[in-house]
């Protein structure tokens, strides 16, 4: 038996038409996080949304608010996010020079913070902010568009940040987002991960709310 991780349907991937329906359905179908991908169109190629979209989705659900900043330059913008609600704000620890200073900030404004690998960034890279860390969020493909394929390596390094975490953090998160759904969300959580993050795999079925089910069960 494993033990249940956080399930956390990616925003990105919703009808935006629908949206409170969508939210209902996550919430409904055992989904404890929200997560919601902010990205600038520099850091990645794409652009999603920033701090006046994700205020309105807060009046929509009580979930937790995990947002991944994908934007060059973080520390910025994290007061803007953590003042709309975000609860968990995880930016990438290639975009800023001063990671341990933004994980001390934005914890001190309230939020759990963490920090991203891009596929290519090695998780030996965490070995002095690792304390500093409320979430080690393992990219298994390259971040910028939802729907991608899921990267073997990933789960080797979700190992090495099983680890790392249990050795330094043991209350640190291990997430992984990328490519995750039914036919892979058991081996991730056997390699240590404690959050799924799933956009297509559960906003694009008929029925998101039975899809989480399906996958909650999957990993009794």
């Amino acid at each position: 038996m494993i033990r249940p991780p956080i399930l956390a349907p990616s925003v990105l991937s919703a009808d935006f038409a629908r949206i409170a329906q969508e939210l209902d359905a996550a919430r409904d179908g055992g989904a404890r996080y929200l997560h919601l991908d902010v990205m600038d169109g520099r850091f990645v190629p794409n652009i999603t949304w920033g701090p006046k979209i994700i205020g309105d989705l807060r009046k929509l659900s009580e979930l937790v608010f995990d947002a991944h900043l994908m934007i060059v330059e973080p520390e910025r913008y994290v007061d803007d996010f953590r003042a709309v609600g975000c609860d968990r704000i995880t930016f990438h620890l290639e975009a800023t020079p001063h990671a341990q200073r933004l994980l001390a900030h934005i914890r001190d404004g309230g939020a759990k913070a963490g920090l991203a690998l891009c596929p290519q960034t090695p998780v030996e890279l965490l070995q002095d902010v690792i304390e500093d860390c409320d979430t080690v969020l393992v990219m298994s493909v390259n971040p910028g568009f939802s729907g991608q394929r899921f990267i073997p390596r990933a789960l080797d390094k979700v190992r090495e940040a099983r680890a790392l975490v249990d050795r330094r953090n043991p209350a640190c998160l291990i997430e992984v987002d990328g490519g995750v759904g039914a036919e892979n969300a058991r081996d991730l959580v056997e390699a240590g991960a404690d959050a799924l993050v799933m956009g297509s795999a559960v906003f694009g079925a008929s029925d998101p709310a039975a899809e989480l089910r399906r996958i909650r069960a999957l990993l009794v």
